[in-house]
């Protein structure tokens, strides 16, 4: 069987802009897979090549074995999506956008719609329309949007953005039966707290480049950071940034 996610020397340009660089790495059944780096480090770029939303000027994100590019259906009915900036249609409620999504999916199952809906606490919502939710229900309707037709794969980049501590709790019980049942993460994030406690693996990213990969015990051993944020720092050659940056302040 193919492993959810494998990139392979890929690389990303916007014209004379090289986003991301001969960038390797594997995604492994029942695993939480952190691709952590600074902001600009390729992140966003190697995400949207593996959904396809950019053309990769070469190398490959296969996911089950095939690309965007060749199978788009196939592709895309085994990822789940939450961005950082989710794209929603503001003009639908979350009712009709549900419909759109699950018809789309194929999702015939009223009973795990109603159960998503319920856990993270929408039914209120479900009439209004997504423009007037605040920020943290537009981050619900994009989660339960991700997990209503259970792909193998999630994709998340910031997927905790704007929600409240039981949407946290409930989303984070989630994706631990997830990856019990074989499923995959993809996980992206700047709260390096957070992508320490849940990541089976991190590989961390500066300019579009791999520099280190591995469990955070074994990237503590490798870079001798006490923590993720500290060994991010190390490894991305930053921590001379901020010190230069603090002295300034006394």
């Amino acid at each position: 069987m193919d492993d959810p996610l494998v990139v392979d020397g890929l690389v990303v340009r916007y014209r004379a802009k090289v986003a991301v660089d001969g960038l390797s790495f594997r995604l492994r059944p029942g695993e939480v897979y952190g691709l952590l780096g600074p902001n600009g480090a390729g992140k966003t770029s190697t995400i949207k090549a593996i959904l396809g939303l950019v053309e990769p000027s070469s190398g490959s994100a296969l996911v089950y074995g095939k690309r965007a590019k060749d199978d788009p259906v196939y592709v895309k009915s085994k990822i789940g999506a939450v961005l950082e900036n989710p794209v929603l249609f503001d003009s639908l409620t979350p009712n009709e956008f549900f419909e759109f999504v699950a018809s789309v999916r194929g999702v015939r199952d009223v009973d795990r719609i109603r159960a998503l809906i319920e856990a993270f606490d929408l039914q209120t919502y479900m009439e209004t329309p997504i423009a007037a939710l605040s920020l943290g229900n537009k981050q619900k309707v994009a989660v339960v949007a991700a997990l209503l037709h259970s792909p193998g794969l999630l994709i998340l980049d910031e997927p905790f953005n704007g929600l409240d501590v039981r949407a946290v709790a409930i989303f984070k019980d989630i994706l631990l039966k997830h990856i019990e049942k074989g499923g995959a993460v993809l996980f992206s994030t700047h709260i390096m707290e957070v992508a320490e406690k849940i990541c089976s693996r991190v590989g961390i990213i500066h300019q579009g480049r791999m520099v280190d990969e591995g469990t955070v015990d074994e990237l503590k051993q490798r870079i001798h950071g006490s923590n993720l944020e500290e060994i991010l720092l190390k490894a991305t050659q930053l921590e001379k940034d901020v010190a230069e940056a603090l002295k300034g302040l006394g």
